[in-house]
């Protein structure tokens, strides 16, 4: 039985490290959509400021390009972790399909005792039964 509860508490285990992870890739795309949000209002105001919101032109603000090509790396690693974020989700979900089913060993093994253990205590001559032998 210490081979089982061993082996449920590693399940847990992967479980929970798979929830973390995918909490983890949703606090990181959160962090960057907002980061990105930010950039979005200083490249407006630096349009404004400079007057020219045309990227193409010679005279664009430097900074605005910059923050731009920040943005869409953002944006762009934002694109990349949902695509892990729905492998985490899948793995996490397999992980509590496995904790549940090394449950369910467990729950069975227990009933299993339970019936052994109470199948030795009963007397077969209580239950209107006759020894095996006779």
């Amino acid at each position: 039985m210490k081979s089982r509860d061993t082996l449920i508490r590693l399940k847990r285990f992967q479980a929970e490290d798979r929830r973390r992870r995918v909490a983890q890739i949703e606090a990181m795309i959160a962090e960057f959509t907002r980061m990105a949000g930010d950039l979005d209002r200083e490249i407006a105001t630096e349009e404004q400021r400079s007057g020219n919101s045309n990227p193409t032109h010679f005279a664009y603000s430097t900074y605005a390009r910059a923050a731009r090509g920040r943005r869409d790396n953002l944006k762009h690693s934002v694109d990349e972790l949902r695509g892990q974020l729905e492998e985490a989700k899948a793995l996490h979900a397999e992980a509590l399909e496995e904790v549940a089913k090394a449950q369910s060993l467990e729950g069975r093994d227990k009933t299993e005792r339970v019936i052994e253990a109470v199948r030795e205590r009963l007397d077969p001559n209580m239950i209107g039964m006759r020894p095996l032998g006779a």
